[in-house]
Formats: structure tokens, sequence, C-alpha cells
């Protein structure tokens, strides 16, 4: 059944039901995974129809790149946009793939680039929440043990990203530091979004890395979004003097231009000794807890690539969910 036809059905549901929301009959895929698998530097891409219990793999890869459950099973919910199924996260439970089994995920390096894409229903934006990555943190502020690389978080007020999409890159895996090597009590280095994450509804998330700028979308747009260094709490002189030729670095794009750390044991055995960071899907170690800030929602779709996507490919993947049509199926909230 094409994509076409099955927003067809689900339109006349809703039409025979005096444009009240229905519940899905069936497990029937409304996007198009083939728009994901035929765009080059494709990582990894994970659509979440593997049951309960089961390794989350990823499809049209050169490696598997298994997904394996952390806290016990993560349930499945029968709506998605590529498998018709979604991955139901309760803010307990996350995914990971260990450091050493990380593969081609592992991006890294002064030229590296990197984008991400994510077909998510995001529950409870209170609090610092984590789409994926390879981003671990340390023990909290002032820690400089962390192993961060890149990761597409949501809600960090710290540095002017409240309720906004805040994709993160790090040159130095724990905190930033200027140029004069003086240290941040965090990671500063993000862009964010001029729109709020969507909450209760499906939404598109995703950004591109590359080597210079971070770019943050949502929906498929890329929104442009100046520094407002007083509102956006961003007045140190990393922000408004060490960007491009001693201009200030932006919100969206965000300039950062040091590539993306790299984990290396000979040399960061004693400084970070928690090793090399996982791929986590749903929760980063952060505050010295993997949980404390965890994900609540549904993921429907997860992809990596190894290069810098153009807009016109975000929106590619964007159209390809069919976002529209998975929101005209109501998600029953005993079960979210």
């Amino acid at each position: 059944m094409s994509p076409k036809t099955c927003v067809t059905i689900v339109t006349t549901l809703i039409l025979c039901w005096g444009c009240s929301p229905v519940m899905a009959a069936d497990a029937t895929p409304l996007g198009d995974p083939e728009v994901v698998l035929q765009t080059p530097g494709l990582v990894g891409f994970w659509m979440f129809g593997e049951d309960a219990g089961e390794l989350r793999q990823s499809s049209g890869t050169n490696e598997s790149l298994p997904l394996m459950e952390v806290g016990g099973e993560i349930p499945r919910a029968a709506i998605g946009p590529y498998s018709g199924y979604s991955a139901r996260l309760d803010g307990k439970h996350y995914f990971k793939i260990p450091y050493a089994d990380t593969g081609r995920l592992n991006i890294s390096g002064p030229r590296a680039q990197v984008s991400m894409f994510a077909v998510v229903r995001i529950v409870d934006l209170r609090q610092s929440r984590t789409i994926a990555g390879m981003w671990s943190e340390g023990k909290g502020r002032h820690d400089d043990s962390g192993t961060r690389q890149y990761a597409l978080l949501m809600n960090m007020p710290t540095y002017g990203g409240p309720r906004q999409l805040v994709p993160h890159i790090s040159s130095e895996g724990g905190v930033t530091r200027r140029a004069d090597g003086s240290a941040f009590p965090w990671c500063a280095d993000y862009a964010a979004t001029a729109s709020e994450v969507p909450e209760e509804q499906w939404c598109t998330l995703g950004f591109t890395y590359d080597a210079k700028y971070i770019r943050a979308y949502v929906n498929g747009i890329m929104e442009p979004r100046d520094l407002d260094s007083v509102k956006d709490k961003r007045q140190d002189r990393y922000f408004t003097r060490e960007g491009p030729d001693g201009r200030d670095r932006g919100m969206n794009p965000y300039y950062h231009g040091r590539g993306i750390f790299r984990y290396d044991p000979a040399q960061h055995a004693q400084t970070k000794p928690g090793g090399g960071s996982d791929f986590t899907v749903g929760a980063r170690f952060a505050v010295g807890s993997f949980t404390r800030e965890a994900t609540i929602g549904h993921f429907g779709g997860l992809a990596v690539f190894d290069r810098a996507l153009s807009d016109s490919e975000m929106q590619q993947l964007h159209d390809s969910a069919n976002i529209t049509a998975l929101n005209a199926i109501r998600v029953d909230e005993r079960r979210r």
C-alpha cells in the first residue's frame, strides 16, 4: 500500500467520524523510508519496528548497529512513519550502543561532519531532554571529564535555548574553552531554534554540522536566528567576538568550527576515566545519571549521516515522514 493510499484511508476515517481523531486499525507505515535509505552518507537508520525486548537494528547500512534496551523492555506502539510502529519511552528507559561497538557512528576529528534526523512525539519538556548522540557530560558543573561528541538535545535555557531544539557539538569533550584556554562551567557550543519543540504531536527534528556551522531544523525548516546577546545570555566574548573574523557566533546557524572531540585512551585515560561516550537514544549521561533527564514520548525514526545535509535534503526527509497523517491518528494517552 502506498503512502498516498494510506493518507486517503486515514482522511476518510476522520471525515466519517465528524473530524474526530481515530485510532489506527493496524500498524501501517504512513511514510516513505526509501527517501531516508537513498540519502547519501547514511550511517544508521532505525525504524523501531521490533517488539519490546528485541534489539533495534539499523536498516540499509553496512553495520547493523543494534540498539539495546537499558532499564528493561521498551514497549512498541502501533503507530509510526516507516515501520508502522514506534518505541514508547517513559523517562526511565532508553537505548544505547556501547562505545566499543559504535562503528561509523563514532564521528570525530577536526574536519568531521554529521547530520541527524528524527521523527518523534515528545511529551513533557519541563526540563532538558535528549533525542540521541554520543554525549557523556560527566558529573556536573565545572566537571571536565566528559567525552561529548555530538548530540541532538532539547530545552537548554542556560545559553538561550529554553524549550527549543539545541543541537550540540563539542571539540573538547568536557567543558567549552575560550580562545585563551579559560573554561566555561558547561559545554556552551550549541545552536538554538527560533521555534519551540512541538509537544504532544508528531514532528521531525534534525541538525547538520559542516565542520563550521551547526544548523537546527524543526519540521524540515532551518529558521535563521540572530544572536541577541542579552536575551540569549551569551554576552561573554566567546559568543560575541570569537566567531568568524572576530564577529559573533550567531544562534541558528551557530559557528563552532573546531571539529568534533575524539577520545584517545592514551591521551585521556587519566583526565576522562569513564572512557568514550556510548551512542544513546532518549537519554545521555548528565550530572552523574543517565535517567535524570531521560525523554518521554514516541520515537518512530532516527537517522545519522556522516556529512552535512542540505536544506532541501532535510526538507525531503521531513516530507518522507508524513507528519500530517501521523497526527491524524490519536495516540492512546494511557499508553504513551
